[in-house]
């Protein structure tokens, strides 16, 4: 059985190299091939040897999820269809910006949380990705995007906001990371990388000890009550625990601030009392919001908030001191959009996916 490399961190390439009798600067070179060069042909590694490339063709492969489709929005959004086996489909999302390039990616194929107002959740959970599906997002993103071609980094931050929980998949997302901030690899930023979770305590303290990175917080309300029927996972993780927890992430995270997200839903979570009680339940969490228009799907029970409610949420939280973006949407031309991921896609399944990622462009400070 031959081993995929995509599937292995910096260290479990050394282990594999080592197994081989190959000394730890091999495993450094085909690192820099497979994830700089984004190369998938052992013959290609022009400064490995011929011996060492025949060895690696008997054991070992290059496997990144098929790339089913590219559709590209008026705006330079794309959207990636990503086959990861048995029926299971996944998109992935490139932004660009003036000043960055943003890669949106899943790490899940469904999710088990059932948030309230996410249409993955109302699909049910697959299974979770591996290493080599995670960061082959972002392999197969580069080489769409022409980035070997063109040797010029497009991708300069990476945001996990795909589909699925990605601290429900921690042992296959920490690598995925350390490859993702690794130098030999994709050598992003600690401020680059992004995990959103929506509040897995123990992972998130799992996290600020393994390998900080920028953290999300998927919030969504300001109190329990509210917050048990849109997040059920503040069941078991409920605010004040979840807020000593983002606490705790600062005193390692690469960021002096968490991001909190917080979807916008007519009349449920948008009232003036609903920020005036977030400011209460941060004042003690250095943090900023995004708020987020919520984009129906069918059955939701739920309603996008009104430009004029949300302009004015935000004026409550930047008078209370907290810088505040607002989401526009990107890419809504080819379904890419906040909450429209994979709305017109149905995978071998039959599943409806979707993903809870747009790019804040609109920051509005105190």
């Amino acid at each position: 059985m031959t081993t995929n490399l995509l599937n292995l961190d910096a260290t479990g390439l050394n282990d594999f190299f080592a197994q081989m009798g190959e000394k730890p600067f091999r495993a450094r070179q085909v690192l820099r091939w497979l994830h700089r060069a984004g190369e998938e042909d052992f013959d290609a590694m022009s400064d490995i040897a011929k011996s060492l490339r025949v060895k690696l063709k008997e054991k070992a492969c290059i496997l990144a999820p098929a790339l089913l489709s590219d559709h590209a929005a008026a705006d330079g959004t794309h959207k990636f269809l990503c086959d990861v086996g048995n029926g299971n489909a996944v998109e992935t999302v490139f932004i660009p910006e003036e000043d960055r390039g943003t890669l949106c990616v899943s790490t899940q194929a469904g999710c088990a949380l059932d948030c309230a107002f996410c249409s993955t959740g109302k699909q049910g959970f697959n299974r979770n990705l591996t290493v080599a599906e995670i960061v082959g997002q972002l392999w197969l993103a580069n080489r769409a995007l022409g980035f070997v071609a063109r040797e010029e980094r497009l991708i300069s931050n990476v945001v996990l906001m795909g589909m699925g929980e990605p601290l429900a998949n921690y042992e296959n997302v920490l690598p995925a990371l350390r490859l993702m901030l690794d130098d030999n690899a994709y050598g992003l930023s600690r401020r680059r990388v992004t995990v959103s979770t929506s509040g897995i305590v123990p992972a998130i303290d799992r996290l600020g000890q393994d390998c900080p990175v920028a953290l999300a917080v998927s919030l969504h309300a300001p109190n329990n009550a509210l917050r048990d029927r849109l997040v059920p996972i503040n069941r078991k993780y409920p605010l004040a625990v979840l807020m000593a927890a983002c606490r705790r992430y600062l005193a390692v995270a690469p960021r002096d601030f968490i991001t909190f997200e917080y979807v916008m839903l007519d009349q449920v979570n948008d009232r003036d009392c609903d920020a005036q009680e977030l400011l209460k339940l941060t004042r003690d969490v250095p943090c900023k919001f995004n708020l987020i228009p919520f984009n129906p799907f069918p059955h939701s029970g739920f309603r996008r908030s009104s430009a004029t409610r949300v302009r004015r949420f935000a004026e409550i939280l930047m008078t209370g001191g907290i810088v505040t973006t607002t989401r526009r949407t990107r890419g809504e031309d080819i379904d890419a959009a906040c909450g429209q991921l994979a709305g017109q896609v149905l995978d071998r399944t039959n599943r409806v996916t979707r993903s809870r990622e747009s790019v804040p462009i609109v920051e509005m400070t105190p």
